[in-house]
C-alpha cells in the first residue's frame, strides 16, 4: 500500500496520521495505513512504572504493536488527541515531543495523558516514523506546562 501524501509530506502530517491510526469507534484499526507510516526498522515502544520501582519498557516492531494492541481497539472506543507539541529539525532527521489525551470520546473524559517522543527521518521524498517512545502521565510526573495546554 502506498502512503497517502498528505500523511508523509510534513511532519505535522505523520503526526496528525499517527494520532488518526489509533483513534476510533472499538473495531480494527487501519493497520495498512499504519505500515506507510512506520519505517521497516522502526520501534513502538510504550514505559511503564514497576510495582517494585523502576521502569519498564517493551520494544515492538509495527507487527508487534498491531498484534499486541489489536483486541484493546476491537473491543474499546478510544480516542488518543494531541494537546500540545513541541518540534525540533536538523536536516533529514526531526523530533517530536507530542503531549496527549486519552479518551473514550474525542470530547469524552480524559482518562490519561502522557507524552509521545518521536523520532523522525526524512528519506529525500518522505517523512518515516523511526520510533515513538511513550510515557503516561501520574504522580510525580506531569506533564510539562507548556505541553499540557492546547496547541496542536
Amino acid at each position: 500500500m502506498q502512503a497517502r501524501p498528505e500523511d508523509v509530506e510534513s511532519i505535522e502530517g505523520i503526526v496528525k496520521a499517527l494520532y488518526e491510526v489509533i483513534s476510533g469507534p472499538a473495531g480494527t484499526r487501519d493497520w495498512d495505513r499504519e505500515r506507510t507510516l512506520i519505517h521497516p526498522q522502526g520501534r513502538l515502544m510504550p514505559t511503564r512504572p514497576r510495582p517494585e520501582g523502576g521502569a519498564g519498557v517493551e520494544v515492538l516492531d509495527t507487527e508487534g504493536y498491531i498484534a499486541s494492541r489489536s483486541p484493546f481497539f476491537a473491543a474499546n472506543d478510544f480516542h488518543e488527541i494531541q494537546t500540545g507539541h513541541r518540534v525540533e529539525r536538523f536536516g533529514n532527521v526531526a523530533h517530536v515531543w507530542s503531549a496527549y489525551e486519552g479518551r473514550r470520546a474525542p470530547d469524552g473524559e480524559i482518562l490519561f495523558r502522557g507524552i509521545n517522543s518521536i523520532q523522525l527521518f526524512h528519506d529525500g521524498d518522505r517523512w518515516w516514523v523511526m520510533s515513538v517512545l511513550w510515557d503516561n502521565e501520574r504522580e510525580g510526573n506531569p506533564l510539562p506546562a507548556e505541553l499540557a495546554a492546547k496547541n496542536p
